[in-house]
């Protein structure tokens, strides 16, 4: 299960889009790999997939497995998906971790996707479990998790789970969220929702208002991670609730967003006065250590701007940032949009934002992953819900002849079981330029999910 944020989506409503005509259709030929069962099997997968370097497939699911967490959660679950030996035939399922919760000292209720090392180590969060003590409605579910996955030594034995950080609360983090990102150096970074000892207002259950924080390996084999909190949000101009997916630049500085808070009039949610953020955090260059943070952009709502962005940005060549957000009212629509913001001019500091599209119903809406960029400088994303059935769809941006102006083609419109329905993770690339990812809902109702399904792993075929 993801935390609140995900739990109550803003309202979809009808969104009027840049005078650029109907929405053009482009179908690619969508496919389910796997759909997940629930039960023992995972269900609602958390984050998208990554790969390793035989094709195979890895990504994790907040819900199913056969652990017995106890509380509100369920564990969740880790998983390999290998291709066909034959073309056309099946993909094959291996659980390749079941958390047990924090009565374990594990994690569970993974809070995002993978990402993978040269060695083939996985790397994610659980938003709940660990040894943290943090408390939801009387029930102790840990503060949440950073752990670490290596393959078998012999092939087809076992992979090795260890915890790497358990959260604490407070100063600490509490339900990190999103996908973990390496520096040149091995550490990790991530966000968490919530903790970090600043801001008293972000939620009416969870304390403080998030953080991003550094996961440094030990010096030595078999040492201890050390975990340092880069920044605590306090709400009001400042972000609040800090989305992963965190993106590096050539200097070091790390960027990010924040779903709400920036101290805007136009949203209110929560108790958090704001439509969110766009940040920058620049490494130390004092000898205390301390990073420094930088809001670039204040989202203001309304009909001029858009509001709450969900997941975290995406570079093109030129140095400017590419994101989406799951609101913004115009013409008495709240549908999201993707925006960009322009990488200042020399000399200058302000980062300039431009709304590229509007979306509508008919495109899909309430985007909540992470854009990505193929070779020739067209974006591609997915969209929670909307489409021709309302299931979500995969859709492309591309420049059109009028500068500036970029128009929106769905590439595959989500129909629900037995197809996928709810994409809300990153769509990544292979080598020959298909598309994968998940979707939380949706596919074989076999499962122990009712009608909605159990969610999917697909692939989008040009």
């Amino acid at each position: 299960m993801k935390p609140p944020k995900c739990v109550n989506p803003l309202v979809l409503l009808l969104v009027a889009i840049f005078a650029m005509g109907p929405v053009a259709r482009a179908e690619w030929k969508e496919k389910v790999l796997y759909s997940f069962q629930g039960g023992t099997d995972g269900s609602t997968p958390a984050g998208g997939v990554v790969f390793d370097s035989l094709g195979n497939l890895y990504g994790a699911t907040s819900g199913g497995g056969s652990g017995s967490c106890a509380g509100f959660f369920q564990c969740g679950m880790v998983y390999q998906l290998s291709p066909p030996a034959q073309k056309g035939g099946p993909w094959t399922e291996t659980v390749l971790h079941n958390f047990q919760g924090n009565k374990s000292g594990d994690g569970t209720s993974p809070g995002g996707g993978l990402v993978i090392d040269k060695a083939g180590n996985l790397y994610g969060t659980t938003g709940y479990g660990g040894t943290g003590g943090c408390v939801l409605l009387g029930s102790k579910e840990g503060c949440g998790t950073v752990y670490e996955l290596s393959p078998p030594k012999v092939k087809g034995g076992a992979w090795t789970e260890k915890v790497l950080y358990s959260f604490k609360g407070g100063k600490d983090g509490y339900v990190p969220d999103g996908d973990l990102v390496f520096d040149s150096a091995g550490n990790l970074y991530g966000a968490t929702l919530f903790g970090g000892g600043k801001g008293t207002t972000c939620n009416s259950l969870y304390q403080y208002c998030g953080t991003v924080f550094e996961l440094s390996p030990p010096q030595q084999q078999g040492g201890k991670w050390t975990e340092k909190v880069l920044h605590s949000f306090a709400g009001g101009t400042d972000g609040a609730n800090p989305n992963g997916g965190l993106v590096f630049d050539g200097e070091g500085f790390l960027y990010g967003t924040a779903y709400s808070g920036g101290g805007t009039s136009n949203c209110y949610a929560d108790g958090v006065l704001g439509c969110g953020t766009v940040f920058q955090l620049k490494h130390p260059t004092r000898s205390d250590g301390t990073w420094t943070e930088t809001t670039l952009h204040r989202f203001r709502g309304g009909s001029q701007d858009t509001n709450t962005p969900m997941a975290g940005l995406t570079w093109d060549t030129n140095g400017n940032l590419y994101g989406t957000t799951a609101g913004g009212q115009n013409s008495g629509g709240d549908d999201g949009a993707a925006y960009r913001l322009s990488k200042p001019k020399k000399g200058r500091t302000h980062w300039a934002e431009t709304l590229i599209r509007r979306l509508s119903v008919g495109d899909g809406v309430s985007p909540m992953a992470e854009l990505t960029f193929d070779g020739i400088s067209r974006l591609f994303g997915t969209a929670s819900a909307g489409g021709a059935s309302g299931g979500g769809t995969v859709f492309r941006l591309e420049l059109t002849t009028r500068p500036g102006a970029w128009t929106v083609s769905v590439l595959h419109a989500f129909t629900g079981t037995p197809d996928g329905s709810y994409p809300a993770a990153r769509a990544r690339f292979d080598r020959s330029g298909n598309l994968y990812s998940t979707t939380q809902q949706g596919g074989n109702t076999g499962g122990g999910c009712g009608n909605q399904g159990c969610g999917t792993v697909f692939i989008a075929v040009p």
